[in-house]
């Protein structure tokens, strides 16, 4: 049974675009998946623990010698290293947020990123990218769009060649009214139906 991995990060709730293409994405792949199981992570309501000396330390310590507190602080980093090993493929929702990814989606991939880091070779990702403003060409922004490169050299590392992203900016068109929400979604949409079309395709 094939298992999606839903990763949220947006703090704006139904208001957010990169959580609607998410769901739109998780809701194509099960229909594309009979039997398939998504699991969700809503980063944006998950207490993440902030990394500290004490996390290092337990993090850095040969897991046979650690201390029960040790084993304790870093359990809930083995819970979400565990998810993204369960899963075959995963979509992300990654607003831009001072032109790099929320602290909450930061937080969470220091959780689990380190020299001898999880090993992710063979998973499918794809990464719904949003930004309020317009970063296509001759808006001055397009030197600024950080968040994909960091993305790719970030799960490059765990392995993952399979990258996917769908980048939506100026999404501050529908919140000021410019473009009905309904109307700037439907592209966007329609690239992700192709992505899991490819996906099913793949194998």
């Amino acid at each position: 049974m094939a298992t999606l991995l839903r990763v949220d990060s947006s703090p704006m709730g139904e208001a957010s675009i990169s959580r609607a293409l998410a769901a739109e994405f998780a809701r194509m792949w099960l229909d594309a998946n009979p039997g398939g199981r998504i699991v969700g992570r809503d980063l944006a309501a998950t207490a993440i623990p902030t990394v500290n000396a004490a996390w290092v330390a337990a993090h850095y310590t040969p897991a046979e010698s650690r201390t029960r507190e040790q084993h304790e602080l870093l359990r809930f980093t083995q819970e979400l290293a565990e998810e993204l090993l369960d899963a075959d493929e995963y979509v992300m929702g990654v607003p831009t947020h001072n032109w790099g990814a929320p602290a909450n989606f930061k937080l969470w991939v220091d959780h689990f990123t380190s020299p001898f880091g999880l090993k992710l070779e063979g998973k499918r990702a794809t990464f719904i990218i949003t930004a309020g403003r317009w970063y296509g060409a001759g808006s001055g922004n397009e030197a600024k769009k950080h968040v994909e490169p960091w993305l790719r050299t970030l799960f490059g590392g765990f392995g993952t060649t399979d990258m996917h992203f769908v980048f939506v900016d100026a999404t501050a068109r529908v919140s000021n009214g410019t473009i009905e929400r309904a109307d700037f979604l439907a592209p966007y949409a329609e690239a992700i139906r192709e992505l899991v079309s490819e996906s099913v395709a793949g194998g």
